[in-house]
């Protein structure tokens, strides 16, 4: 048995879902390329006496059903598991991959049916509001690749990052949770950048391993219709096995008006247009995880990324809400570290971070130690 495995099995049960005896947790997993830690798992929330509940899914089969999926199938199979989600007190969900664009292709309607008539009634409408719940990623070949580093070298990196002191960053947060529920507005500047709303009166949720492994951040929302201004992301975003670069967004009164991307702007709009609430912002948070330093072109690591925040169009958290509805949320990345061109992070006139760190005193003990 790698102890490895063994140590984030403890820490999905004990510290994420907090599991006690008698609960119910669905443990979906996709494309595990082995079934160790899906065993660990059942073994551990059997020993505490929680009841585990298991889903194997395969993408390639997720896939062809998707492409192929009318709205009775993709209705049915919601109430289904909508029904059975109802029924659990936490969820894990483990996704590995060995080809992260296996989603390509899928025309934009047949995808945005699907998470309409399916992932907003199963997952968004009960599973994120009525459960603990924590997803993550698997390592593989494929995620060592797209990282650009050997397999050997990312499941050193993966399990270092994923099994972090998230105690100790839990203390740390405590300042920024605070001075974020002070604040009113907000301004963010960097190239291509220069950005203005306000998060009054939204709550603040800091994440330290309770809802996404690796975690590192905090968010909240902006007033849905007091975003004003432009954001240039400089984080490649794979959504929906399509890699975005450069996306490029311009709002008035909260909405996104303008969306660019090069190649990729007509596909852009139209994950933009699935519905209304698509182009407003749901979350804004900043991510604190510095041992992550690079992107990976996996959303669950990038967002995490140290001196970097993410600003998402779509659907806002009902711990943070700010009223806005979608089958979208889409959190899109921009590192503010110096070798990505620097930044800014303003609240209410002060300067809180630049270039990645921490500026004030309260704050610097989320800055890596020197």
């Amino acid at each position: 048995m790698d102890h490895r495995k063994a140590r984030l099995a403890d820490l999905l049960v004990e510290h994420s879902c907090q599991l006690k005896p008698g609960e119910k947790v669905l443990i979906e997993a996709f494309d595990l390329p082995c079934p160790e830690l899906v065993n660990l798992l059942v073994r551990k929330v059997r020993n505490i006496g929680a009841i585990p509940v298991v889903q194997l899914r395969n993408n390639r089969v997720l896939r062809e059903w998707i492409d192929s999926a009318d709205e009775d199938t993709l209705k049915t199979a919601a109430r289904i598991d909508a029904d059975r989600m109802r029924l659990m007190d936490a969820y894990i969900g483990i996704r590995a991959s060995d080809n992260s664009a296996e989603f390509s292709g899928i025309p934009a309607d047949k995808m945005e049916a699907y998470q309409q008539l399916y992932v907003q009634p199963v997952h968004f409408d009960i599973r994120v509001p009525d459960t603990r719940w924590v997803v993550l990623r698997y390592p593989t070949a494929s995620m060592a690749q797209s990282a650009n580093m050997s397999t050997d070298a990312f499941e050193d990196f993966y399990y270092r990052v994923c099994t972090a002191d998230y105690a100790a960053m839990e203390r740390a947060q405590q300042p920024l949770v605070e001075r974020m529920q002070k604040t009113d507005q907000v301004r963010i500047v960097s190239p291509g950048t220069d950005l203005s709303f306000s998060i009054r009166d939204i709550p603040v949720i800091p994440c330290n391993g309770r809802r996404n492994i690796p975690d590192g951040e905090v968010f909240t929302a902006p007033v849905r219709e007091s975003v004003e201004g432009e954001i240039t992301y400089n984080i490649g975003s794979r959504y929906q096995g399509t890699v975005f670069q450069g996306i490029r967004f311009v709002f008035k009164h909260g909405k996104i008006v303008e969306a660019t991307c090069g190649s990729h702007t007509d596909r852009l709009n139209a994950i933009l247009d699935t519905d209304a609430g698509a182009r407003y912002i749901g979350e804004f948070s900043l991510g604190v995880n510095y041992e992550i330093q690079q992107p990976i072109l996996d959303t669950l690591f990038d967002e995490k990324i140290g001196g970097s925040l993410h600003f998402t169009p779509g659907n806002a958290y009902t711990t943070a809400d700010n009223g806005n509805r979608s089958a979208v949320h889409w959190d899109l990345v921009l590192a503010q570290t110096p070798e990505y061109g620097g930044g800014e992070v303003w609240f209410d006139d002060e300067l809180i971070r630049q270039d990645g760190l921490f500026t004030v005193d309260d704050l610097k003990p989320l800055n890596p130690r020197q």
